[in-house]
């Protein structure tokens, strides 16, 4: 089974991620962030990834720390679970439209982290969740996950849809890359990710 289970505290954040690549897509959510729980249960729901995130923050200051550290506990059970990725597609993207948006990912479980965030937020923030950590979250994540994201707005108006399309753009991404596609050996000229 594809599982990892990390925990992660600092003096700003406790928290405990467990994730199921193999899932059936359900969700249990709790970061005291009522937007981001969404968009994590919409996450999931969309990879078919199994999803536990119990994040305690300090949200008296902002959500920031919070998001963050999600991000980076969230990126660092994917690359646990994903072990040497032999077998893996490695490559995944999608197109996700919402009503008036539509958000594209595109993925490479490269072993290179990397982010490209291109969309833009007309309100600062959506309930309790500054806009502006969307890119942090992604940047995060990516980047303790060990793979390249690129994200795109393509267009969109309402912040709510524009947000996310693309987190469920990067899940039905992440669903591609991680699928096992049969073969054993790692799909690099390298011979590694």
């Amino acid at each position: 089974m594809r599982t990892a289970e990390i925990a992660r505290k600092t003096r700003e954040t406790d928290i405990v991620v467990k994730l199921n690549l193999d899932g059936t897509g359900k969700g249990n959510i709790d970061t005291g962030i009522g937007f981001f729980d969404h968009m994590l249960n919409s996450f999931a729901v969309h990879s078919g990834f199994d999803l536990e995130v119990k994040a305690k923050g300090d949200l008296q200051v902002d959500c920031h720390h919070t998001v963050e550290d999600v991000g980076i506990v969230l990126g660092a059970a994917l690359n646990r679970a994903l072990g040497d990725k032999a077998g893996i597609a490695r490559f995944g993207s999608s197109f996700i439209p919402m009503d008036e948006a539509l958000g594209f990912c595109a993925v490479d479980i490269s072993g290179r982290p990397f982010l490209i965030f291109n969309a833009r937020f007309q309100n600062q923030r959506i309930g309790e969740f500054d806009t502006c950590m969307t890119e942090d979250f992604f940047r995060a994540f990516a980047f303790n996950g060990l793979f390249t994201l690129h994200l795109k707005e393509e267009y969109g108006v309402n912040d709510h849809h524009v947000c996310e399309t693309l987190f469920k753009a990067c899940a039905y991404g992440l669903k591609a890359a991680v699928n096992q596609s049969g073969g054993i050996k790692v799909l690099s000229a390298k011979g590694v990710l």
